[in-house]
């Protein structure tokens, strides 16, 4: 029997039965891949602040700045490179964005004033990663998956964690042993090595390759290229906007964001080192975080698929705000047990929030639900950007860090409560036809 084309939209037809192993399974590893290996850029700052402040004399809330300049950008680029998406395929936007990362990183081993950080750091490495943020897991899911998002999505999360397992050690080795220089030239091969993989293996739609996507009842063409990127990006928000989820939504993750890109993932090795920790052993205490945040998410999306979303959310910022107050009383010169406990218990939970929120986007805005993800993500990052530069004013005022742990505890408290407040979307009345 032979195949039928229908007439040229931008679409096409199915071209063959779905193989033994789906190819939406092949898509996922090669982004998986991808976020290991952008997550490179995410593993430095923190081995980043006690060397820069030795070398240029700079304050932890200068350096602290300029963190926080990328992590706004990276939150801020998300909702446009989703659209982007759209408009010029994935594979395209995330080529290009791992580009930016590899010139801002390596730019940065010729910097001599704080300038030249938030520029190269700041901006250059924040736009690049933002478009590597996970809007692009949440695109690729809503596009491949039907059945297993919530699974596939938690997958994917847990790649940056993978990441942050891989490359932690190193960037922490060569910091000590060889300068903070090395590191960064490794953060751009990183980087560069991914470049083939995403542009010779990943596909932008099950259409490119005759395929509906994975679970779903019947093939979906692929949508004509939707212009306008910038223009979708905010009028998505602007319609989002009006919403009440929306809000909570954004409000929850603004203190995900704050107590763990912006606060540990920031300022946790110079935390220990202050106590006497060596910059190695502390940086390997967050690689063990990594470990077991890949359990968590991945665990957190196999629970999102079976329970409730806000609940979960309820709980998982219940839990990290007690284990952010008894932080202080963990750090000491050596690794003890009640740290080892602490790194397991707050490693589970570091990013399972993610797979709800992404669920709740999905339930609450449909198809602009990667974008809609995108602008809470981006207030994820506005709430790590300002603990990021607090936290390193904190120190610089008050001696410690004691301070934010406690207040970061208090705000995950808060989360938990917003989270309840999340009303689910009632489903559509289904009413008689009329006779």
């Amino acid at each position: 029997m032979t195949q039928t084309t229908a007439p040229h939209t931008g679409s096409q037809q199915p071209l063959r039965r779905p193989p033994r192993v789906h190819r939406a399974w092949f898509v996922a590893a090669v982004t998986f891949v991808t976020i290991i290996g952008a997550a490179a850029f995410a593993s430095l700052p923190g081995l980043l602040i006690e060397p820069l402040h030795s070398e240029f004399d700079w304050s932890r809330g200068t350096i602290g700045f300029a963190v926080s300049v990328n992590l706004a950008l990276y939150g801020l680029t998300a909702p446009f490179a989703a659209a982007l998406m759209d408009r010029f395929g994935i594979r395209r936007v995330v080529a290009v964005a791992l580009s930016v990362i590899a010139a801002g990183s390596v730019l940065t081993v010729w910097m001599t004033e704080p300038w030249q950080f938030v520029l190269y750091w700041g901006i250059l490495v924040g736009l690049g990663s933002g478009s590597m943020a996970l809007a692009f897991a949440a695109t690729v899911t809503n596009r491949w998956f039907v059945k297993r998002r919530g699974l596939v999505t938690g997958i994917l999360t847990a790649a940056g964690a993978s990441g942050q397992l891989v490359f932690l050690p190193l960037l922490s080795w060569l910091v000590e042993h060889h300068e903070w220089r090395p590191a960064a030239v490794t953060v751009a091969l990183a980087a560069v090595a991914v470049v083939p993989f995403v542009w010779l293996l990943l596909r932008d739609h099950p259409a490119d390759v005759g395929l509906a996507a994975y679970g779903a009842e019947g093939f979906t063409p692929k949508p004509d290229p939707v212009p306008g990127a910038a223009r979708r990006a905010l009028t998505v928000l602007f319609k989002a906007a009006r919403t009440g989820p929306f809000w909570l939504l954004a409000g929850t993750f603004a203190i995900c964001g704050a107590s763990t890109n912006g606060l540990v993932k920031t300022h946790f090795v110079p935390a220990a080192h202050d106590h006497g920790m060596p910059i190695t052993a502390a940086a390997s205490l967050l690689a063990v975080i990594g470990v077991f945040d890949v359990v968590g998410t991945i665990a957190s999306g196999w629970f999102t698929d079976r329970f409730e979303a806000r609940r979960l959310l309820a709980v998982y910022y219940a839990l990290r705000g007690v284990s952010l107050l008894f932080l202080p009383m963990l750090l000491a010169p050596s690794v003890q047990p009640p740290m080892i406990f602490f790194i397991v218990f707050y490693g589970l939970d570091w990013v399972a929030t993610v797979p709800p929120t992404i669920a709740l986007c999905r339930e609450h805005y449909g198809e602009d639900s990667a974008i809609v993800f995108g602008w809470v993500l981006a207030s994820h990052q506005v709430g790590a950007a300002v603990v990021a530069f607090a936290g390193g004013v904190a120190r610089d005022v008050f001696g410690s860090y004691d301070v934010v742990w406690y207040a970061s505890g208090a705000l995950c408290a808060a989360a938990a409560l917003m989270a309840l407040v999340i009303r689910r979307r009632p489903l559509p009345k289904v009413t008689p036809a009329a006779v």
